[in-house]
Formats: C-alpha cells, structure tokens, sequence
C-alpha cells in the first residue's frame, strides 16, 4: 500500500536549497507510487496561533480563523507520513513553519483528549552551518511529544546561497530516503 505524504515546506525560496530536498525526497516517494502533496508555506496567507483554546469544533475546518489552513487540514489528516522542510533560521525551524505547525493544534482540538493523530515523520533541513544540534533536538522532542514515528533526517550544511546543494550527497539522500520510507507502514 502506498503512502499518503504532507510536505511542508517552510522556506521562501521555492528553487532554494530546503526545496531541492524536498523535491528529491518527493521524486523518490512518487516513484514508489505514494501519493505527495506540497505545500509552499511563504506562498500561502496563514495567520499565528491566537491561543484561544476555541478550535476543534469543525472537524473539516478545526480552527475559529480561516486562511488557508483549510487547505492543509484535509491533507495532514489522511497523511501517513508528514515531512516537516526548513532552512534553519535561528537555529531552528523557519517562522513559516512553526505558525502552520502550531496551527495544527486545532486538529487536536477534534479529539477530547487533545491527542495528536499518529503520524510517521522525516525532518529535511538546509542551512549556511553546520550547526543543527538545536533543530534537531526541537524536531526530536517534538516528535517524542506528539507520539510520532520519527523515520529519519537529511540535514545538508554548506549551503547558502539558492543552488548551492548543487551536487551535494544529501539531494540523492533525500530521494533514497523518500524510496524508502514510502514502502514502510505504521
């Protein structure tokens, strides 16, 4: 059985380093006949989290704001595989990234309990350093919290400027590794 794959790719750049990653990462699960969506996170009109505790009333639409989380919610809830795209901004995820993330929290709302729904993960990182220690422990107790299934990492340093993953290993890693976590299930 094929998977169901959400990308959010929360870089700006839409011919930078993170979405050569992921384009990669996306060819590789395509190939093995899942099923990807993308979602350019910079292109699309998504608001902050109010923090208001008022979501998860609408099952098709969880949150008390519309924009265009209506377009990922249907998406993220029939994903098995979640793969979360960023340059490190910061030393760790991009704002653009973290605002969507933290939005997802409206489809916990859904669940008396506040339960996450239980996904697969892959974390596709670029950045100018090599500093992801601080990213990656963020994206490590993330998934610990949410009781996810973490399937893996590409994390390509060196690589400031738009086209500089140009020939680097992690673009073949990136696809290997959609090849691979597209044929394994929960």
């Amino acid at each position: 059985m094929s998977k169901k794959i959400i990308i959010l790719n929360g870089s700006p750049r839409i011919k930078g380093n993170t979405s050569a990653l992921v384009n990669e990462f996306a060819r590789g699960a395509e190939e093995i006949g899942c099923e990807v969506k993308i979602f350019q996170l910079d292109k699309m009109n998504i608001h902050g989290c109010k923090g208001c505790f008022g979501g998860g009333k609408n099952f098709d639409s969880p949150c008390v704001q519309k924009d265009d989380m209506d377009k990922i919610y249907p998406v993220y809830r029939e994903a098995d595989l979640v793969v979360l795209a960023t340059p490190i901004y910061y030393w760790n995820f991009s704002g653009q990234l973290r605002t969507v993330f933290d939005r997802l929290f409206a489809v916990a709302e859904c669940d008396p309990n506040y339960r996450n729904p239980k996904k697969e993960s892959v974390l596709l990182m670029a950045a100018e350093g090599y500093g992801f220690d601080d990213a990656l422990q963020y994206y490590q107790n993330l998934m610990k919290h949410l009781g996810w299934t973490d399937l893996g990492h590409i994390l390509a340093g060196g690589v400031m400027k738009v086209g500089d993953i140009k020939d680097h290993k992690e673009l073949n890693q990136a696809y290997e590794l959609g090849k691979k976590v597209g044929g394994n299930s929960l």
